[in-house]
């Protein structure tokens, strides 16, 4: 057996080391605690990094939750309407937002479904690209420059206005590309897209320092095309502006509009 130095008698070591805890008490050499220590620091560390992801997931959960329990308008009535000398649909609609009772009045161009047949199994997928106009309530799909899908659309309760931050619920404007798809979205289907792209960032940061948008403000995200509620397509003929800043269209219409466009597809969104 070694001797044990004056400096780690079990007394001496207690008067010491008492935050340590009881597991310390019995330790007799000076390699012992030193390796009890680095595994300590490692296992502090390994808490603190499982702390901060646990509190990341929840925040995470904490939103998604949140956009879940959204009220979804509801009791849409139709108060007045009329063509104007353009041959738009003028259109007054009542609806209520929780408790909130919301009068809106909205101006829809005409609108022409267009349908071409098309083999989605024989198309270049790279000669597809969408095109969403918020002042004409549409999302149309482009094959190789020619039209071949018009479909109606509603945006946020702002549709003319481009997205500046979180929680504004605008729809962003500019050039953006289809990241990912989910097929069993709480919408029907889901297209993600490419927001916040480098243009919109820019953009987010000179607004900032122009002290337009809060310092606290964030840019947001999760901004895609998705259909709605089972049972909700006449928000979207009616031209009810309900989501959160994303595209939405009918449920028949989203089902084919994800057979057609790829990952990767380029989507344009304009006033």
């Amino acid at each position: 057996m070694f001797p044990i130095p004056d400096d780690l008698m079990p007394l001496d070591f207690i008067n010491r080391s008492i935050l340590f805890g009881r597991s310390f008490f019995r330790m007799k050499r000076r390699a012992d605690f030193c390796f009890c220590v680095k595994h300590m620091t490692l296992l502090v560390v390994l808490v603190f990094m499982c702390s901060s992801s646990w509190a990341q997931l929840k925040s995470k959960n904490d939103k998604a939750k949140q956009a879940d329990t959204v009220a979804r308008p509801r009791d849409i009535k139709i108060l007045e309407e009329h063509k104007d000398k353009s041959g738009n649909t003028v259109r007054t609609i009542q609806y209520y937002l929780g408790a909130q009772r919301i009068i809106e009045t909205t101006t829809i161009p005409s609108y022409a479904s267009l349908h071409v047949p098309i083999n989605p199994d024989t198309l270049n997928k790279d000669s597809l690209m969408v095109v969403v106009s918020k002042s004409k309530y549409t999302l149309d799909v482009y094959y190789r420059k020619k039209k071949i899908r018009s479909y109606k659309a509603v945006f946020g309760p702002k549709p003319l206005e481009n997205k500046k931050m979180e929680g504004d619920r605008c729809t962003p404007e500019g050039w953006f590309t289809i990241k990912n798809k989910n097929g069993a979205s709480k919408y029907n289907k889901f297209m993600l897209l490419s927001y916040p792209n480098d243009s919109a960032i820019a953009a987010f940061t000179r607004m900032k320092a122009a002290g337009t948008i809060p310092q606290s403000a964030t840019i947001g995200g999760d901004v895609g095309i998705h259909g709605i509620w089972k049972g909700g397509d006449d928000m979207i003929e009616l031209g009810v502006c309900w989501t959160d800043g994303c595209v939405a269209i009918k449920n028949k219409d989203v089902d084919e509009l994800y057979t057609l466009v790829p990952v990767g597809t380029r989507v344009y969104i304009r006033k």
